[in-house]
């Protein structure tokens, strides 16, 4: 009689570790992506428990899904940072640019320098 209800404790107490294991598992992407400051970290909360309902079919990819950003890389492919300080360099040297042909243009308007006939109808031709 012990020997029965010994069973049936451990039949319970597994089958209790096992369903509070499941969902403790599931919910590990999200602690990640948490950890992590994700941008989606709501989405990959609620898509773990869909997995418990896939049964856990899509857990590897949330797993790669919320260890895919960082916060101090972003998505961690590059930081960019390096195209960013080239391309407002690139900026800046064209503003000055802009800046030289406008002072340019002012200058030849307020000179009102006229072109001669000859060379207006070459240059329409």
């Amino acid at each position: 009689m012990f020997l029965d209800y010994f069973a049936l404790t451990l039949l319970f107490f597994v089958a209790l570790v096992i369903f509070y294991g499941v969902i403790a598992i599931h919910d590990i992407p999200y602690e990640i992506a948490k950890h992590r400051n994700h941008p989606q970290q709501d989405a990959l909360h609620i898509a773990g428990w869909v997995s418990l309902f896939t049964l856990h079919a899509i857990w590897p990819f949330l797993w790669i899904w919320a260890t895919l950003y960082r916060e101090d890389r972003g998505w961690g492919f590059s930081d960019g940072k390096k195209r960013e300080l080239e391309l407002a360099g690139e900026v800046k040297i064209l503003a000055a640019q802009v800046t030289a042909l406008t002072d340019k243009v002012s200058a030849l308007e307020s000179s009102k320098v006229t072109l001669p006939d000859a060379q207006i109808t070459r240059q329409t031709t």
